[in-house]
């Protein structure tokens, strides 16, 4: 009897995840890993921040919550047992104010409720002790946050992947899904085809296109949210030790201007969230014309930017002001001066929306047929890839 053929479309973290632990069953599959680009991981993967995170924020119960910490514990023993970079330099939320710190208490009791260790609750003077240059009223710690290199990660699944047998194919630009019985033929633009018995679609900024192709709905429809950082000069990198983030807003869909260190030394700051006019939209000129056109047309998109004008406003005058942008995150660590910032490199978030206009929160899946589609994967995903590939080889009843 033959073995069954597994594709997975996208070479990002979760993609290379998902690749790895199909080649760990028994009886193991035939796996191929498609990638549009010349190499994976260029995108998503290669431009976030490298945080792995502990799960303070995530409801209790949440997809999010539960993965995100099986994951952290097994990309620890992953990063570790490889050799790649894995630094817990901790985390400080920080409260400027009596009504941030009464949030920042809600985040405490989550961060409990998810299991996440060695949390502690700061005053002005003990959070110095962690961050020096840090001011704030008041502080929750993780000191298990960590950082690690993902591209280097998802380049070491694939390395696992395809030492035991599997496939990697780039330049792979998925353009349809033939479904035929129980097997699943999947063209490229170039004219390759490949037979499949299951696909998995972990397309990351093409999710939503990608599912429609294989039969799925229009909704949540991807919405692309450009990123944009500075990056402190390595004169003032010491102003910084490890990650300092400030209490979420719940009127704002988005975070806000944190404070990063990454395993190479730099420490960035950001990102905001501005509304992207391309999939890959890295620059402010880059438009796809079919992203522009469904945006204008929906009517999810007008009802959350009505609902989140204010917002919008708040992060395009952080974008277009580099004095705005710095003097965010001068409220955290006072120190820095506008001499101390250069220019990052930004990134886009695949951000789903469902058809009322509210953002998708949880990773969701769906299935049709022999493709399983990942539509929804955020952050945390890239901390929970090897937890969120458990869960989609589970879905896909290989027998």
């Amino acid at each position: 009897m033959s073995r069954p053929h597994v594709v997975v479309v996208g070479g990002g973290v979760v993609g290379s995840a998902v690749a790895r632990r199909l080649t760990l069953c028994e009886p193991r599959p035939d796996v191929t890993l498609v990638e549009k680009e010349s190499q994976p991981a260029l995108h998503q993967t290669r431009r976030n921040s490298g945080v792995v995170h502990a799960g303070l924020y995530y409801a209790p119960g949440s997809a999010k919550a539960r993965l995100s910490r099986e994951g952290v514990d097994r990309l620890r023993r992953y990063c570790r047992g490889r050799g790649l970079p894995y630094d817990e330099v901790g985390k400080l939320v920080i409260a400027l104010d009596d009504e941030e710190t009464r949030r920042l208490r809600d985040i405490e009791v989550r961060a409990r409720a998810n299991g996440v260790p060695g949390l502690r609750w700061l005053g002005p003077d003990a959070l110095r002790d962690v961050e020096p240059h840090a001011v704030g009223r008041a502080a929750l710690h993780s000191p298990t946050t960590a950082i690690t290199d993902f591209p280097a990660v998802a380049a070491a699944m694939l390395d696992d992947a395809a030492a035991r047998g599997a496939g990697v194919l780039t330049g792979f630009e998925v353009t349809a899904f033939e479904h035929r019985d129980s097997a699943v033929e999947v063209r490229a633009a170039d004219g390759r085809r490949l037979e499949a018995d299951r696909v998995v679609v972990a397309g990351g900024l093409h999710a939503d296109r990608l599912a429609v192709l294989a039969g799925d709905g229009p909704s949540p429809a991807i919405v692309p949210f450009r990123g944009e950082y500075l990056r402190l000069r390595d004169s003032a990198t010491h102003l910084v030790r490890g990650l300092v983030y400030p209490v979420p807003d719940p009127r704002y869909p988005f975070l806000g201007v944190h404070l990063t260190r990454r395993v190479d030394g730099n420490v960035l700051l950001g990102p905001n969230a501005v509304l992207a006019t391309a999939r890959e939209g890295y620059r402010r000129r880059d438009v796809e014309l079919d992203v522009v056109r469904a945006l204008a047309v929906s009517r999810g998109f007008r009802h959350f930017a009505r609902a989140n004008l204010l917002t919008g406003a708040h992060e395009v005058a952080g974008s277009l002001s580099r004095r705005v942008f710095v003097e965010r995150a001068r409220r955290y660590v006072p120190e820095i001066t506008h001499a101390d910032v250069v220019p990052g490199e930004a990134g886009v978030r695949a951000q789903a929306m469902d058809p009322d206009g509210s953002l998708v929160e949880d990773f969701r899946f769906s299935r049709v047929g022999s493709v399983l589609c990942i539509r929804n994967a955020p952050s945390p995903a890239a901390t929970a890839s090897l937890a969120i590939a458990d869960l989609v080889v589970e879905r896909l009843d290989l027998g």
